[in-house]
């Protein structure tokens, strides 16, 4: 009996770090986050842009293609947020000086958050810099990527247009 229980609470103990692991795959429900805006200092909660399309993009001012990608970013949010896509930039730098000295040199055009306690980046289980995140207006997680070329930029694109084209359940 002792050795059933033994086993059952190994596999409990297991199975935790697992579903935190596969929260934030393609096909299931975003983590909910709290961030706050590098630039006015508002409060942003990822549940408030239910409806929308979300491209969320954790980055850091250390990280080579998180120079190239704010580009295409601030293009993706200028040519699509009619449309209902919301870019948000979340930001892993230990000092929040590094992150305001990159965006003095590459502004952003779309909101900039801090994960200063890295709770969202966690909640995400964010294995990359940069790590993109495309979700539906339903607040599913359509597509993980995972560092940025310029080459996938296009697809991307493509991926976001396509969510745009669906709408979102009614509940």
């Amino acid at each position: 009996m002792n050795q059933r229980i033994f086993t059952l609470l190994c596999a409990m103990l297991a199975l935790g770090p697992v579903q935190k692991a596969i929260a934030a795959e393609a096909g299931n429900k975003a983590p909910d986050c709290t961030l706050a805006s590098i630039g006015d200092g508002k409060s942003y909660n990822l549940q408030q842009f239910q409806g929308k399309v979300l491209y969320i993009d954790f980055w850091a001012s250390w990280c080579p293609p998180c120079l190239k990608s704010f580009p295409f970013l601030n293009e993706l949010e200028q040519n699509l947020k009619d449309r209902g896509l919301q870019v948000i930039a979340i930001n892993m730098d230990e000092s929040a000086e590094d992150a305001k000295a990159f965006l003095a040199k590459t502004p952003a055009q779309f909101i900039v958050a801090a994960d200063s306690n890295e709770q969202c980046a966690r909640s995400f289980d964010v294995k990359a810099m940069p790590s993109s995140y495309l979700i539906d207006r339903n607040g599913v997680i359509r597509h993980v990527q995972l560092g940025f070329r310029q080459g996938e930029a296009e697809e991307l694109r493509k991926l976001a247009e396509q969510l745009l084209t669906e709408s979102s359940e009614k509940k």
